[in-house]
């Protein structure tokens, strides 16, 4: 996410209220930074090493070369709008969340924070620690309290999670292979809703639900590691008191974030002329995204999620080249592309004498122009050829969420 943009000059630390001014998590270690840096080398070079073993079974690299050379400029236009909004709504969710604690950030600088976490999460040993810290200590610069830039976090994370697990149950009912499975693995849960409804409507059965269940919880939340978390996300919520517009608001960037994302994948599969359904490719984002999670050591889940998302689109139907090459142009635009303008944003935000503001100012120049050339390039590649304008398809529908 499946996250840039110049930032103007820091505001100052909010003055200190009284609250834990530190970050929400320890930094992590040199040591362990070095040891997981050495598994990812490993993890990287033993990938190589067997590539000479699998050539037999590996597509043609011409072939995928050729289909992405021939690739429709109006679909490539669509991977690239889709994958920024996908950053935006993400940014925009988190600078919704500050807001409600009362705190009003630039989309400019939400922006740059977005990316530049992102870059620090996806390339970085311990890169999703880090970039929390991160996250956090640039809250703080913008303004917000500890507590404010911690339940932003948490929350964010929450919702943003319980959004992708929404949107992969909805995939697997929509899809007919998959759609029995799903359906057996949710009666149980599906049975237990109405039931649960009619026992909420009563006071005394309310009552009896809620010292069943706060028990376990409580004993769940008292776990070594479980507890911390659960004690920032109920100051989280304290923190954050999001009326019932803000939750809508808040659920529809959050689908809006993943969505965008399946939906920049769909288009690159387009791209090179695959026909699949929207379901057949969103189960192949969300099997990617399990195999990335399985090697949590790999960057950005290098090797891992491309190789498992050519698999998937190959089993819904597509040929192995143009299933290679659309993964490469979603992956080029979704990761490489979105990290490297994220290091800039990273160089955009530091401060002190590490970076002098001409030199940042270049920075911040070079950002937006680069991010101008990828939308020029898409519109003089969609309407300039041979002086007849080719239309732009229309984005297919997302999923329903």
């Amino acid at each position: 996410m499946a996250e840039v943009m110049a930032a103007p000059a820091h505001a100052s630390a909010a003055p200190d209220t009284g609250e834990d001014t530190g970050a929400p998590m320890e930094r992590p270690g040199r040591r362990s930074g070095r040891r997981t840096l050495l598994v990812q080398w490993g993890l990287v070079l033993l990938g190589l090493a067997t590539l000479p073993f699998l050539s037999d079974q590996l597509p043609d690299l011409g072939e995928i070369w050729s289909a992405a050379r021939g690739a429709d400029p109006g679909w490539l236009l669509v991977v690239v709008l889709a994958e920024a909004g996908s950053m935006g709504a993400f940014a925009r969710l988190q600078r919704r969340l500050l807001k409600v604690g009362g705190l009003r950030v630039g989309m400019r600088r939400m922006f740059a924070i977005t990316y530049a976490g992102n870059a620090l999460s996806t390339t970085l040993p311990a890169g999703p620690a880090v970039s929390v810290v991160f996250t956090f200590q640039q809250f703080r610069r913008s303004g917000a309290s500890a507590r404010l830039a911690t339940a932003v976090i948490i929350l964010g994370g929450v919702i943003t999670t319980t959004a992708y697990t929404a949107i992969g149950l909805l995939a697997l009912l929509a899809d007919p292979t998959a759609r029995g499975l799903a359906g057996a693995a949710l009666a149980v849960p599906a049975a237990l809703v109405p039931l649960a409804v009619l026992a909420l409507a009563r006071p005394r059965s309310r009552a009896l639900l809620a010292r069943a269940v706060r028990r376990p919880v409580a004993a769940i939340a008292r776990h070594r590691r479980i507890e911390p978390w659960a004690r920032r996300l109920r100051d989280g919520l304290k923190a954050l008191r999001p009326t019932r517009r803000d939750w809508t608001v808040l659920a529809l960037l959050a689908v809006a974030n993943w969505t965008a994302d399946i939906l920049a994948l769909f288009a690159a599969a387009r791209a090179v002329g695959i026909e699949v359904a929207p379901t057949g490719v969103t189960l192949a984002y969300f099997a990617a995204q399990a195999a990335g999670s399985l090697l949590p050591l790999l960057p950005g889940g290098i090797g891992a999620i491309e190789s498992s998302m050519a698999a998937s689109l190959v089993a819904f139907g597509a040929t192995l080249a143009p299933a290679g090459a659309a993964v490469g142009l979603y992956r080029l635009v979704s990761y490489w592309i979105v990290v490297g303008v994220g290091w800039l944003a990273w160089l955009a935000l530091q401060e002190g004498p590490r970076l002098s503001a001409r030199t940042r100012a270049r920075l911040a120049g070079t950002g937006r122009a680069l991010l101008a050339g990828f939308g020029a390039y898409g519109l003089c590649g969609a309407y300039g050829s041979a002086g007849a304008g080719v239309p732009v398809p229309a984005p297919a529908e997302p999923p329903a969420s």
